[in-house]
């Protein structure tokens, strides 16, 4: 309670501390929240191209040149020695006719699936609701969880993909999939995507193609990109390379260097946001020091008379540090809360982006290091009272 007493004896000062503190807390707390769905997001990423091989066209060999590659390379993929599986790939926009505006997160996309292509790799997804698509699925989507929320989908409703814009032109074409089901969140790509069939989303590529060349493009021989995933004990840096030396015309990428750059991105997106942060919450941590500093020299008397009637060292010690704890405890709780309230509001006002993801470790580190903050500026001056001698503080005084 005596704690309490003190700091309730400069009620505007302490205020003001306790509010650096706040806003230090707030800014870790926002800014580590963007950093830890950014994590996510490339956590996903690299667990998912870490366990496959991505192979687009080889722009630099005759042949189509254009991203696009004849769908009969899955099959010459898939019968490289190693290879145990392989997949066409094909997206398109979900939203086309978008903003230029950059956001944090993946856009809402239109993906191809094909049966039993889950099983392999390391990601899996799961289903919330709902069924998976069958092999002669058509005309059937599964959501992803952000993406069902934002439209108001469940397992059994209908939803017309591509979206079709505001200023849609007057040749856009979209169809009305039934939703087989509904993806569990996974804090990743899939929870903006939509996923088809491998026939379905040819059929939407053509679409999406401009009108002039439209009629002259059989999708239903093209792929995008090939996933090809590695039998057990294979190493798949090494399998690219045989998949490019036996496969003509096309470019598998080694899984390491898409990790290293999504490890890469993280750690630089982490160290920016986390230290923009820290300086807000050091900051703070100076005015403890100096609330401190002035609390010691305005109760010289209230020490000397303590220590004369036997108060020890520690005991002396033990206060001041404790009302600093104190200060770094309520700013840190204060400020914690108000980082929960801003970017859960800002979540639930653009629940297609989800920017920011509160974890428990996030808010384990900020209250502990708002604490830490606060008994690491009242050790000096927590010192300086407890070293005084008693007599001459009750003769300064």
């Amino acid at each position: 309670m005596e704690i309490i007493r003190n700091l309730t004896r400069r009620k505007l000062r302490n205020f003001l501390t306790i509010s650096g503190i706040v806003i230090g807390v707030l800014a870790l707390v926002t800014m580590g929240s963007l950093a830890e769905k950014f994590n996510a997001l490339l956590a996903g990423g690299a667990t998912y191209f870490g366990s496959n091989i991505q192979i687009a066209d080889d722009s630099s060999s005759a042949g189509f040149g254009s991203g696009f590659m004849p769908i009969s390379k899955v099959d010459e993929v898939a019968a490289v020695d190693g290879v145990a599986a392989a997949f066409a790939g094909i997206s398109v926009t979900a939203k086309p006719g978008g903003t230029n505006v950059i956001v944090l997160g993946i856009p809402d996309t239109i993906y191809s699936t094909s049966p039993g292509e889950n099983s392999y790799g390391s990601f899996h997804t799961s289903l919330a609701s709902g069924r998976e698509l069958s092999p002669s699925s058509q005309g059937e989507v599964i959501l992803g969880s952000d993406f069902a929320s934002e439209f108001k989908k469940k397992a059994g409703d209908s939803i017309d993909l591509p979206v079709r814009p505001k200023d849609a032109r007057p040749d856009f074409v979209n169809h009305t999939f039934t939703v087989a089901g509904i993806l569990n969140k996974t804090q990743t790509a899939p929870d903006t995507g939509a996923f088809v069939s491998v026939a379905d989303a040819q059929m939407l590529l053509s679409e999406s193609l401009p009108a002039a060349i439209r009629s002259s493009v059989d999708t239903t021989r093209l792929t995008q990109s090939i996933t090809a995933y590695g039998k057990p004990g294979v190493d798949l840096d090494k399998l690219a390379d045989t998949i490019n030396a036996q496969v003509t015309g096309v470019k598998a990428t080694k899984p390491s260097q898409l990790v290293a750059s999504f490890n890469a991105g993280g750690a630089i997106f982490t160290a920016i946001t986390t230290g923009a942060a820290l300086i807000a919450l050091i900051v703070g941590g100076l005015s403890v020091i100096n609330t401190m500093l002035m609390a010691v020299g305005e109760r010289v008397r209230e020490i000397g008379l303590k220590k004369a009637v036997g108060a020890r060292m520690g005991h002396i010690l033990r206060e001041f540090l404790l009302e600093a704890v104190m200060i770094g405890f309520i700013g840190g709780a204060i400020g914690l809360f108000l980082g929960w309230g801003v970017t859960s509001l800002v979540n639930l006002g653009n629940p297609n982006l989800g920017l920011f993801l509160l974890t428990w470790r996030l808010v384990v580190l900020s209250l502990v290091f708002s604490i830490g903050l606060g008994a690491a500026a009242g050790i000096i001056p927590a010192f300086r009272a407890a070293r005084m001698d008693p007599v001459r503080a009750l003769r300064a005084a």
